[in-house]
């Protein structure tokens, strides 16, 4: 397998900005569990961004961030609506039922989104003590297609959860490559659009490891410290995550990283489209394309540019571009792409 693949923007590297923050933030000794002023100094970056009536909290890992989140939303009896390709759904295991202990209500899509229509038929029975009582609604934001909600497509959500009183949550493990799709900045589309909770990602755009929850009413804050704690979410040398969010959120690195990611996204569809034998089934609004390639040349494809089979039945595939993505990669794997299709690629 080569070094950079088009499999994840999980598998990219960190950044070296980041990686120079954290060698910065590894001098000497400092407060642990985010007594320390870098952990401050990154929540004084998310309140740049989204305001002062905030309360920020790092998590390790995009699971823990999106369970916890949901967590302090909930009870027990309650239930969640989202996509069937929810990552709380699909990839998080049974995290989210384990620690929630909530139903997962969820939505067929065919392009990662959720519409109101189809929320509302979610919501039934309310107040009846025999079924789970829907309380969120958790959105991604890039879906998992690698398509973006529009602000509108948000504040209609909203305008459901305000209907019915429930909380409305955003996992936005990849929320960058949205904004800079959408060309808004992070508050437009997530708290001024109606969004209670937010998971902010950052490993998938440069940071080695780290999560944000965010909270745009603090009152839903009020106990999430405990919860954190519980579900083993603290980090004890919490400096390193703050560090890495501080510097992730200066100088534009968090823009530039995306950008550049969503630009090599724009180009390598550009080389897919020069093929006539595949199809590309999603708008491609991000860093991620889904493509149908003819199910016979995928694994010569993937000795050279590994990347993953989103469907086996009808040889659906994922391509993800990541902040370090080059344009003679994708040159690579078009030019490749086209020799397999023509039958001219030698066998190994």
């Amino acid at each position: 397998m080569k070094t950079k693949t088009f499999a994840s923007d999980n598998y990219a590297g960190v950044h070296p900005e980041i990686m120079e923050a954290l060698v910065l933030a590894n001098q000497g000794h400092s407060g642990s569990y985010g007594g320390d002023v870098y952990t401050e100094r990154a929540i004084q970056k998310f309140k740049e961004y989204f305001g002062n009536d905030i309360e920020v909290y790092f998590a390790y890992n995009g699971t823990g961030a999106n369970v916890l989140g949901l967590s302090a939303l909930t009870h027990s009896y309650n239930s969640i609506v989202c996509s069937d390709l929810a990552h709380i759904n699909v990839d998080e295991s049974t995290a989210p039922e384990k620690f929630t202990g909530c139903k997962l209500i969820t939505i067929p899509t065919t392009d990662g989104k959720i519409y109101p229509e189809d929320i509302e038929d979610k919501i039934q029975r309310i107040d009846d003590q025999h079924h789970p009582q829907v309380k969120v609604i958790s959105i991604s934001q890039t879906t998992e297609y690698a398509t973006v909600y529009t602000i509108e497509e948000i504040q209609a959500i909203a305008s459901v959860a305000k209907k019915y009183n429930l909380f409305f949550h955003m996992d936005g493990s990849r929320l960058a490559n949205a904004a800079v799709s959408l060309n808004k900045s992070f508050r437009e589309f997530t708290c001024d659009a109606g969004v209670d909770v937010l998971s902010f990602g950052g490993t998938k755009n440069g940071m080695m490891f780290g999560e944000a929850v965010v909270f745009f009413k603090p009152d839903l804050a009020r106990n999430f410290k405990f919860i954190r704690k519980q579900g083993m979410q603290l980090h004890s040398k919490m400096r390193f995550i703050g560090a890495q969010f501080e510097a992730l959120l200066s100088e534009d690195l968090w823009l530039r990283n995306a950008s550049h990611a969503n630009r090599m996204a724009r180009i390598l569809e550009n080389e897919l489209r020069k093929s006539p034998e595949v199809t590309i089934t999603q708008a491609v609004n991000a860093n991620g394309i889904f493509a149908i390639l003819p199910e016979g040349i995928i694994p010569r494809l993937q000795e050279e540019h590994f990347f993953y089979v989103w469907n086996d039945k009808t040889s659906e595939v994922r391509l993800m571009c990541s902040f370090d993505t080059t344009e003679d990669e994708i040159y690579n794997f078009g030019e490749k792409l086209r020799k397999l299709l023509q039958g001219t690629e030698p066998n190994a």
